[in-house]
């Protein structure tokens, strides 16, 4: 049997292999078990298994889930794009139309390129940064300084030690308590006391990051979220009239499991439409 490695593409045998991870990091236990850390492909959870319950997954089975992962990105973002089309104004030429803008500030490098390309494509006034979750606390006042955002997203990976219980337990989460604690540097610092907040990853502290001064956060329901959800709560902010406020009830059929996945307490819309 081939030895498990880090950046090696694998699945967890006792869980059928449902979840297609990369392998972040081995660690050794003081009775010498080997555990490694995991993050996933296409799925924004972070995990740790026994070396010996991973499975190396073929390159054609990686190839065909990033494939389709691929595919329903494409079609949700031409999804959002003919939601966008719904809302252009006649005589276009006498209005200046500014849209919200987004700091999205995301833990996995792969996922922030793909969200400044979803933001590109769809025409919003964004900037992606890849920043560790660990270090996102650090680094968010300078940020906000930096590009005064009026949208904040504060994502990455995440997910439950205990997956079923202590759900009150901030340290029964990965990386939630990061999170938590770069919201709250971020309603210190920010020069917009309306900065319109989204935070979380896959099964993270929903009432934690509340509490800390989110507007909207995953996850209620404790569920894997979609990569396409704190990209479609950022674009709703962003495209929605400043005089609107936006609440999830504006949202959730947009979001793949509605109100289970993402939830909160809603936002003042960002754009603005000038006559020229």
């Amino acid at each position: 049997m081939k030895k498990i490695k880090k950046g090696d593409i694998v699945g967890r045998i006792s869980y059928g292999k449902d979840i297609i991870f990369a392998v972040d990091r081995i660690i050794k236990t003081k009775e010498n078990e080997e555990i490694a850390i995991l993050k996933g492909i296409t799925i924004r959870i972070e995990a740790n298994s026994p070396v010996e319950d991973l499975e190396l997954i073929e390159n054609k089975t990686v190839e065909e889930h990033v494939r389709n992962f691929e595919e329903t990105l494409i079609k949700r973002i031409e999804k959002q794009e003919k939601l966008l089309k719904k809302n252009n104004y006649p005589f276009r030429e006498r209005l200046v139309v500014y849209t919200g803008k987004i700091l999205h500030i995301d833990g996995d490098r792969k996922y922030a390129e793909k969200s400044n390309r979803c933001y590109k494509k769809l025409g919003l006034n964004a900037i992606v940064k890849n920043i560790p979750e660990r270090k996102q606390p650090i680094l968010i006042s300078s940020m906000l300084q930096r590009y005064n955002p009026d949208i904040l997203v504060l994502t990455g990976h995440d997910g439950m030690i205990r997956k079923g219980t202590q759900f009150n337990n901030l340290y029964n989460y990965r990386n939630s308590r990061y999170f938590i604690k770069a919201i709250e540097q971020a309603r210190k610092q920010s020069l917009k006391k309306d900065l319109v907040i989204f935070a979380g990853a896959c099964q993270s502290y929903y009432e934690g990051l509340m509490m800390a001064g989110s507007n909207f956060a995953s996850s209620p329901a404790r569920i894997l979220i979609d990569f396409m959800d704190p990209l479609i709560v950022a674009e709703k902010i962003a495209t929605t009239k400043e005089e609107k406020f936006v609440t999830i009830q504006d949202i959730k059929d947009e979001l793949r499991d509605g109100t289970r996945g993402i939830n909160g307490i809603g936002g003042q819309g960002k754009k603005k439409i000038l006559m020229i």
